[in-house]
């Protein structure tokens, strides 16, 4: 004895069903079904998403144990030139007025250029901070759209610039465990090639 419903025909209707549901166009999942209130405009704080993801501690890890060379080395010249002034100041008595003179000239020289090499390795150092950070921006750029297409925002500005606003509309957080989640510390990128 069959039971009503049950056979080809629930069968079918299921089919039937299943293929209704394909044929309807699937629309993106609004910003509530991922959890996310809607907010058309958001927040973030630039310096901190990327001090506190992992490509910016990285980076900055890298920069600071680079600055403590060369500042080691700095005072290591500044240290080997006192010492040189030194012993050029006491022959001073014993040389004639034009040796000394071209000793001392040469000294300076000696110290310029040092100081020169030392302020351009500063300044390529700075450079490669803002390189870097530069980088991670282009880095976080689509991760930060999709953020923005999950929570239908038009519009993600820096805190900074903002007067006034609820930390509702902070995502500072959410964006830097995405970045993290998407790049990690960057490492894998600069071995590729890419920073």
């Amino acid at each position: 004895m069959r039971r009503a419903g049950s056979g080809w025909g629930s069968a079918s209707l299921g089919l039937v069903l299943a293929v209704l549901m394909l044929s309807v166009p699937m629309r993106p999942l609004t910003a509530q079904q991922l959890g996310f209130p809607r907010q058309e405009v958001l927040t973030i704080s630039g310096e901190i998403l990327f001090a506190k993801s992992a490509y910016g501690r990285r980076v900055i890890d890298e920069l600071e144990a680079e600055g403590a060379l060369l500042a080691a080395e700095n005072e290591r010249i500044v240290a080997e030139l006192s010492r040189e002034e030194q012993e050029l100041t006491e022959r001073r008595a014993s040389m004639e007025p034009d040796a000394f003179r071209i000793l001392a000239e040469a000294f300076d020289r000696k110290v310029q250029s040092h100081r020169e090499n030392q302020e351009a390795k500063r300044e390529a150092l700075e450079r490669r901070g803002d390189e870097a950070r530069v980088a991670f921006v282009e880095l976080a750029r689509p991760i930060l759209g999709g953020l923005m297409r999950d929570t239908g925002a038009s519009v993600i500005l820096d805190r900074s610039i903002v007067f006034f606003s609820l930390d509702s509309t902070d995502v500072t957080a959410l964006a830097i465990s995405r970045i993290d989640e998407a790049i990690g510390d960057g490492s894998a990128l600069r071995r590729e090639g890419n920073n």
